[in-house]
């Protein structure tokens, strides 16, 4: 395997957020263990959320990795469509509000929640 695929949230240009996937390289390290270039990180933050949290629609204040570590979570978004992520699975949240604009929570951002019986608990990583 020469990539994985990373799961990217971003504001499309007419300001919504959407998801797409896209090639992580595995250009270093062997063949027994294939590995990305290194990335710089700002920071890493982890987060608990009990059983039944759900945010309103929100933007990414600054683009970041989320991993989710423990129980699973759901990103919706403004089409009415929603994605579940569970332990061990991660994406680039980079859905910023576009410059210039005012938030409409309308038009803008994605929401999140806990799904399931477990506590959610996931680690960001500011790029």
């Amino acid at each position: 395997m020469t990539h994985l695929n990373r799961t990217v949230l971003f504001t499309d240009a007419d300001g919504r957020a959407r998801f797409r996937e896209e090639p992580l390289a595995l250009t270093e390290g062997s063949a027994a263990a294939r590995l990305s270039p290194w990335a710089t990180a700002a920071g890493v933050q982890w987060r608990q959320s009990p059983v039944g949290f759900a945010s309103d629609f929100h933007c990414t204040g600054s683009p970041q990795w989320l991993v989710v570590l423990q129980g699973s979570m759901e990103i919706g978004l403004q089409d009415g469509s929603w994605r579940r992520f569970g332990p061990g699975q991660m994406f680039y949240s980079a859905d910023t509000l576009p410059e210039g604009e005012v938030f409409d929570p309308a038009r803008h951002g994605h929401r999140s929640r806990q799904a399931g019986d477990e506590p959610l608990v996931t680690l960001f990583v500011r790029a």
